[in-house]
């Protein structure tokens, strides 16, 4: 298994992926082909695939910024998700450990995330890997 880095060719990889991870929303195909393009070309961001082969396990994708809650360089966990069929497996731990190596280069004092209410066994796996309940998670929408 090996980690690569997205790339608009693996558009469709990713698009399957957020369809998958935010079940209970509607996407605009084209809106988020124009957010996945926007996070390639941002310096700030991060987008990258688990594959094993030819075969696509899992993706990820995150962001850093700077906050005065922790203090300095944070990273935010927006996506990441596995292929059902692997779970279980260390495909998330594989996912998760390079997020938090590219967290460590940029110098982050913590990778933070939220998640969804329904996804239980999705929190089960970050407690187990080692995050802390911290927050609750609030949203406004705008349109």
């Amino acid at each position: 298994m090996e980690i690569q880095n997205a790339t608009a060719e693996d558009f469709d990889a990713a698009f399957d992926y957020i369809e998958k991870l935010w079940t209970y929303n509607t996407y605009d195909r084209e809106k988020i082909r124009g957010v996945y393009k926007d996070v390639l070309e941002n310096q700030n961001d991060f987008a990258f695939f688990l594959r094993d082969g030819g075969k696509t396990l899992g993706f990820c994708h995150g962001t850093f910024f700077n906050t005065f809650w922790l203090s300095g360089q944070t990273c935010y966990v927006s996506s990441i998700i596995t292929d059902e069929g692997v779970r279980g497996q260390g495909c998330g731990v594989r996912l998760m450990d390079h997020a938090k190596q590219l967290a460590e280069a940029r110098g982050c004092r913590a990778i933070v995330l939220d998640s969804g209410l329904p996804r239980a066994p999705a929190h089960r796996f970050y407690e187990i890997y080692g995050f802390e309940k911290c927050a609750h998670c609030f949203e406004l929408k705008l349109y």
